[in-house]
């Protein structure tokens, strides 16, 4: 019987594992963190992240063929292969601060790997890892190998959040990077047999291991950049009075760009466009690649403009001023099914209006209080470390309030910013939301999800983004 141990309990680990033991029943699928705590939510009826569809396949499989431990070396060691999906954040200091991703976990992993094992292993990257990381990791392993044969594979995942159990299930495409030695080339085919229990062959890319460490870089960068090319465009519709929606229709409908991530909106978030574009920027800066490097960075400099921008139409559209003001905020994952908010739009805009000293009200259907408020206390980047690395919280923000009501969190707003594009915010019975707001009552829709001439009918004045402005707001400076 085959085993599979994953060092890592996360977003990636949790979901992969889940469907691997479900797919292939003969294998013994075992899934080791540090964390007793969040070991202990895998195994309790209350799962430690929300996607849909993953609390069945645990459940069905959960005592079977899968487990959750924290005893990491007991697994390690009977492993046949261990998938490492542990975290690679961004560096908050030293060389490469801001940009360098932080391979201290990784490091550490691969010395345990070498300490503990005691038989062949194929040793798989599952975590966004930089290019040339496999050669590290490599050292280390051959360095510490008591005569042990380790082979590294690079198998990124390009799972979406809140789509991420239907990514694993169907996926476009399956890629692993090996060594061209044999051994390596035996390890893929161990690695693509374990795949090849639901995934088409023809779906299933062997590549080196380079290209397969670039290529989950590349791709992150590719999506990134078609949100920031079209949210540039929604900037210069809004000047000219083009709609956005019609411009990106009419683009998407060439074959050659398609019609997916030409929505504009107030921003990408996620745990990794940003982060893969600093490290892409950072590779292409130690290869000396200037140009290259300063390319990517346009990308993520628009994403930056979009949100202080949205936050400028807020306060320019209301009297030049929230100071005092009650702001709605409808959203603060970084999209919806998902109650995830690292590098979430929202806290860039919440933070934005907190300087105007706005009152703020915050609802999202998945999202607790206390991470909202531990979100709008961290500095950029912690959100990626270990609890006890991070800066302790500060006392909640006073301006700040939570609550599980879309209606309360709109009742005597002068408001309403709606910042993830959860189904719910476009049933709401606005004239109700409308009826209880201070007059004149604003809606600024970063995620174009609601009807504009519906909202204006009703009496609201209304931003949304890249669309023909409200006569109210066509007068006035786009930045505060």
């Amino acid at each position: 019987m085959v085993k599979i141990c994953c060092l890592g309990a996360g977003y990636v680990g949790g979901p992969t594992m889940a469907i691997i033991a479900l797919k292939c029943p003969a294998i013994e699928v075992v899934v080791v963190d540090i964390s007793a705590a969040r070991i202990a939510a895998w195994n309790s009826d209350q799962l430690p992240i929300y996607e849909p569809g993953l609390d069945e396949v645990v459940k069905s499989c959960r005592g079977k063929n899968l487990f959750f431990s924290s005893d990491v070396e007991k697994h390690v060691l009977e492993a046949d292969i261990i998938f490492v999906s542990v975290n690679t954040p961004t560096k908050t200091r030293g060389l490469g601060a801001g940009k360098a991703a932080d391979l201290t976990y990784w490091e550490s992993a691969a010395r345990m790997i070498a300490d503990v094992s005691k038989s062949d292993k194929i040793v798989v990257e599952k975590s966004t890892v930089p290019v040339k990381t496999a050669e590290a990791i490599e050292k280390i392993l051959t360095h510490n190998t008591k005569g042990i044969n380790f082979q590294i594979l690079s198998n990124p995942e390009f799972l979406a959040e809140g789509t991420a159990i239907q990514d694993l299930l169907n996926p476009d495409r399956v890629l692993i990077g090996g060594r061209q030695s044999p051994e390596g080339q035996k390890a893929v085919e161990a690695l693509k047999a374990v795949y090849a229990n639901w995934v088409p062959e023809d779906r299933i890319i062997a590549t080196n291991l380079w290209s397969a460490e670039l290529s989950k870089l590349a791709a992150n960068a590719v999506l990134a950049q078609r949100i920031s090319s079209v949210n540039a465009m929604s900037a210069l519709c809004e000047a000219t009075g083009a709609d956005v929606t019609e411009v990106a229709y009419a683009v998407g409908k060439d074959s050659r760009i398609g019609p997916k991530f030409l929505n504009a909106s107030v921003g990408f978030g996620g745990s990794c466009f940003q982060k893969d574009i600093l490290n892409l920027i950072y590779i292409c800066e130690c290869n000396g690649l200037m140009e290259v490097a300063n390319y990517w960075k346009g990308v993520i400099k628009i994403n930056d403009y979009q949100k202080s921008r949205f936050v400028n139409r807020v306060v320019a559209s209301m009297f030049n001023t929230v100071s005092g003001k009650k702001i709605a905020v409808l959203g603060f994952a970084f999209k919806k099914d998902t109650g995830d908010t690292r590098e979430t739009p929202a806290i860039d805009v919440c933070k934005g209006l907190l300087g105007d000293k706005a009152n703020i009200s915050i609802y999202d259907p998945q999202v607790t209080e206390d991470q909202i408020q531990r979100d709008l206390s961290m500095n950029k980047f912690d959100w990626d470390h270990p609890p006890h690395l991070q800066p302790m919280s500060p006392s909640a923000i006073k301006q700040v309030s939570v609550v599980w009501d879309a209606y309360e969190a709109t009742k005597d707003a002068h408001g309403v910013c709606i910042l993830t594009e959860w189904d719910e915010f476009k049933t709401l019975d606005y004239q109700k939301i409308y009826d209880n707001m201070q007059k004149p009552a604003f809606i600024f829709d970063g995620r174009n999800i609601v009807d504009l001439e519906k909202l204006r009918k009703i009496g609201f004045i209304v931003y949304s983004i890249g669309k023909p402005l409200d006569p109210w707001v066509k007068d006035l400076p786009a930045s505060a």
